[in-house]
């Protein structure tokens, strides 16, 4: 009897997996493997957000591998070792891979490819799992990765999706392997109270809910804070309990013009992981040094990882995201700006915490998107500042956002929440800390620290 092996990494799911479905093709059985890295958990990536999301995903991808005769083979070791050993075990000839784009992914293929070879099973790689289109697709003329969105998006719309794949209808499991036990939400702590609930099921039920209602209306309402507008399916996304190709196409399927400003926004993934396959010292590293000799304020910093500013919008974002594990996209880029422009820290520190938090935190979108903000990254306008005032007065007109996170506000009025310094406020809020720093007089300060003054 044939043996292959599916390992799964960022790719939790039946529906359109490659990975899985290049492996029941190939072989009489299958070992569905997922392996928890004791090498993410070294690096501070096993975050209680994403772990306790992560047991979700991996208990609904038993479940359903179970309805067709299989089960999830789950080891806690380092995944090279695992994955040799599974395949010593099981005589298994091929083991299927999704591709990363971290440096650490693309170390830990070259180490399956020696490990696998010396047990006779060959390791297959796969394109186009984790993203719609395989960060190297498309490059421009003479480069290896597009560095500004624009052109990478008229491109990437010009080019063919793969096409998607069902889940299979059996996976036989070979009788010789074993695994450890799926971890439990419940064994986690420090998780986030509003936590969502993971796994593919509840991935595609969000999807179908999104695509069936809101996406309609996603071009007008994307930014409206109190409204919530948005799809909330980064998280599924993420841990690949949904497939992009197949949020594309089903998106496009419905057309309209909410559709079309959403699926720009899936491009943009698709944009960062390009960079980070080409540039993958970005994770750390400044894409476009400034020069930049970044403040280190450590009261400064708390304050803004507690939501305690001053700034209403700003702290309802942080607040928002201790709450959910997740954040608003307007609120990420005003509380990223906020923290490297305005208190002009480094935003390596912000990407930490964000990391230490978000359910959806993806290294390649989050570190660019972090580096976007400071003006270190991919972004046209480095020096742009996003104003937290007129970010709330725009994006939150009545203060529904803000008294939803701030409780210390809900006695104050419409959008007078975003103007903290006026007097009826300070009376209305007398537990609201005030302005951190002058928003002037920050500004003045950053612009003279990127010689602009």
């Amino acid at each position: 009897m044939s043996v292959s092996v599916a390992l799964f990494t960022s790719d939790l799911r039946l529906h359109d997996n490659p990975v899985l479905r290049a492996a029941v093709h190939d072989a009489d059985a299958v070992v569905p493997l997922f392996v928890r890295d004791r090498g993410i958990q070294r690096a501070g990536f096993d975050a209680p957000n994403r772990r306790a999301f992560l047991a979700d995903c991996l208990r609904d991808l038993d479940a359903g591998l179970r309805r067709r005769g299989g089960q999830l083979v789950v080891r806690d070791e380092d995944v090279v070792s695992a994955a040799r050993a599974v395949a010593a075990e099981t005589g298994a000839r091929d083991l299927h891979v999704a591709a990363g784009v971290s440096g650490y992914a693309l170390r830990r293929e070259e180490r399956l490819r020696t490990a696998l070879a010396s047990v006779g099973c060959a390791l297959h790689v796969h394109d186009a799992v984790v993203t719609a289109l395989a960060p190297g697709r498309i490059t421009p003329a003479g480069r290896d990765h597009f560095a500004v969105f624009t052109p990478y998006f008229r491109r990437w719309q010009a080019e063919e999706i793969r096409g998607t794949l069902p889940a299979p209808r059996t996976v036989r499991l070979p009788q010789e392997v074993t695994g450890a036990p799926l971890p439990e939400r419940s064994e986690v702590t420090g998780v986030s109270p509003g936590l969502a609930a993971g796994g593919e099921s509840a991935g595609r039920r969000l999807l179908s809910s999104w695509l069936n209602g809101p996406l309609a209306d996603y071009a007008n309402g994307h930014d409206d804070l109190a409204g919530d507008a948005t799809s909330r399916l980064s998280p599924y996304l993420h841990f690949g309990c949904l497939s992009a190709a197949e949020v594309v196409h089903r998106a496009r399927h419905r057309g309209g013009s909410g559709a079309e400003a959403f699926v720009r926004q899936l491009a943009w993934r698709d944009f960062h992981h390009q960079v980070l396959a080409a540039r993958p010292d970005a994770a750390h590293a400044d894409y476009r040094p400034r020069d930049d000799r970044w403040r280190s304020d450590e009261d400064e910093i708390a304050a803004w990882r507690t939501g305690r500013t001053g700034y209403p919008l700003v702290d309802a974002g942080m607040r928002q995201l201790a709450h959910e594990g997740w954040m608003h996209n307007r609120t990420r880029m005003l509380t990223a700006s906020f923290l490297t422009k305005t208190l002009y820290a480094d935003w390596r520190v912000g990407a930490a915490h964000f990391l230490d938090l978000l359910v959806d935190g993806d290294l390649a979108n989050n570190q660019l998107n972090w580096q976007w903000a400071a003006g270190t990254g991919t972004d046209t306008r480095p020096n742009r500042v996003l104003d937290p005032v007129a970010q709330g007065r725009r994006f939150d007109p009545r203060g529904t956002y803000v008294r939803r996170w701030v409780p210390e506000l809900a006695g104050v009025p419409g959008g007078a929440v975003h103007e903290p310094w006026k007097p009826a406020v300070r009376e209305a809020a007398p537990d609201y800390p005030a302005p951190l720093v002058d928003l002037g007089a920050a500004r003045s300060r950053f612009e003279r620290a990127r010689g602009l003054g």
